[in-house]
């Protein structure tokens, strides 16, 4: 006798935000229209290199902090990207910006101050994919990451917050994870694989920069972010 078959459940494809579902979203993060675009580190600067700072729990709540994160959805936004680190806009803090979606189409927004992700099950599922990373602009490596993710932290206002994801978000949260502890992506690859990225980025970077120029100009056109 055949096992019986059940329908799966309908996937929930409203947006969550900080890990929560909403009704409606907007296009871009409310946080980038009150950003500005900063310079984005590339692979060789000291600061993308090693663990960064945990966020001060004084910092929860501040101005500061807040402008940082709009700073950063803005500048994630020009380059095109799903997420970006702290030390990836120069700044020596343990926190990163989401704007993801993962395999069953679901949109992910948020940011995670001073994340800690969770010990992977032994025997967990890998996926082996391509992954690129806006501090080596341009060229793109197959590397094998876990399917789900779950990462704890807080948010900028010192709430706790625990965001978990499968797929290519679940990748999102491993890679701006590593970030925060000064790895980057191409640290996990072999040797030979390493040595063509990094050839392939000093053949794009110079092409990549002038298409985010050119974003950022489209975007402050759009009435989005700020000049300064």
């Amino acid at each position: 006798m055949s096992e019986q078959s059940t329908p799966e459940r309908p996937v929930d494809v409203r947006v969550r935000v900080q890990g929560e579902p909403v009704d409606d979203f907007p296009e871009t993060a409310p946080e980038a229209a009150r950003g500005r675009v900063r310079r984005i580190t590339v692979t060789g600067e000291e600061v993308l290199h090693r663990a960064n700072k945990d966020v001060d729990a004084s910092m929860f709540g501040s101005a500061e902090l807040s402008a940082l994160i709009d700073d950063m959805f803005l500048t994630m936004y020009a380059a095109e990207g799903v997420g970006l680190a702290g030390n990836q806009v120069g700044e020596d803090l343990r926190l990163f910006v989401y704007d993801c979606p993962d395999d069953d189409g679901v949109r992910h927004v948020g940011h995670v101050v001073n994340p800690v992700p969770a010990e992977r099950e032994a025997g967990a599922a890998l996926a082996v994919e391509n992954e690129g990373c806006l501090s080596v602009p341009g060229p793109h490596a197959e590397l094998a990451r876990a399917e789900y993710a779950k990462v704890t932290g807080f948010d900028k206002d010192g709430a706790p917050v625990e965001i978990e994801g499968t797929g290519y978000f679940a990748r999102c949260l491993q890679h701006e994870t590593d970030h925060t502890y000064g790895r980057l992506y191409i640290d996990r690859l072999a040797t030979r694989p390493r040595k063509k990225v990094l050839k392939q980025m000093n053949e794009m970077a110079a092409d990549v920069f002038a298409r985010r120029e050119a974003n950022a100009a489209k975007l402050r056109e759009e009435g989005i972010g700020r000049d300064s």
